[in-house]
């Protein structure tokens, strides 16, 4: 039997989280990320937030990771000015994830950033973020659908080669990017909608999000390189 590549998910870590009769602090996640590397051939880890020394060992177990959606990047991370529409700080996450980030760029490990992941990607390698785009959510709490089309020649334009309609929620985007990262997908208003690093190592960022729809192509070259020893 061939050996499925573990992959890590970085984890939400909520204050108050209700399930049966109990409400308590919880680290969690939305189980289509789980899902969908399943489907893709991985086997997926919860990756809660910890003490950020830990972030390189933690990756050196992993196959593979994903920086998962969530709150707004708290705007210091990228030296600017708190926007008034910017979400509350998750502090704790910012710090983890960017140390995750960091770790597996260091050691070459596969790395998929989604929505917020990938903005965090983009923070990470000196990028910075626009706090507040309008029009892209349409309604509160509900996904909603657009096409982004990917930049030929990209190893996204090779996942996904063709115009694609693509889940989505979020109200930021990556502004200024990041060192070395290439834009690899658009969204019909110029949204950078994808990000890349050129390479050996297998890195990327989606702006949308892939665990809410059907279309597994880019969970699947994550979980391609996680499975070959040098990750590309």
């Amino acid at each position: 039997m061939v050996s499925r590549p573990l992959i890590g998910i970085s984890t939400y870590l909520e204050k108050n989280a209700r399930w049966g009769v109990w409400e308590l602090p919880a680290a969690l996640l939305p189980v289509g990320y789980p899902q969908l590397v399943q489907a893709s051939g991985g086997l997926a880890a919860m990756v809660p937030p910890d003490d950020p020394k830990h972030a390189p060992s933690v990756v050196a177990r992993l196959d593979g990771v994903i920086v998962a959606g969530g709150p707004d990047v708290s705007p210091d991370r990228y030296g600017a000015e708190r926007d008034p529409r910017t979400g509350p700080p998750a502090a704790e996450r910012d710090t983890w994830e960017l140390a995750l980030i960091r770790a597996a760029l260091t050691s070459g490990t596969p790395l998929l950033g989604i929505c917020r992941g990938m903005q965090l990607l983009n923070v990470a390698l000196g990028g910075t973020l626009t706090q507040h785009v309008e029009g892209h959510v349409k309604e509160t709490g509900v996904f909603g659908r657009h096409t982004v089309t990917s930049v030929p020649g990209t190893r996204f334009g090779d996942l996904v080669p063709e115009p694609s309609d693509v889940p989505t929620y979020h109200h930021q985007a990556v502004d200024r990017l990041g060192r070395g990262l290439v834009a690899s997908a658009h969204a019909d208003d110029g949204t950078v909608e994808a990000v890349e690093l050129p390479g050996m190592s297998w890195v990327m960022g989606v702006q949308w999000h892939p665990e809410m729809g059907d279309d597994a192509r880019v969970t699947e070259g994550l979980v391609r390189a996680a499975s070959t020893p040098h990750g590309f």
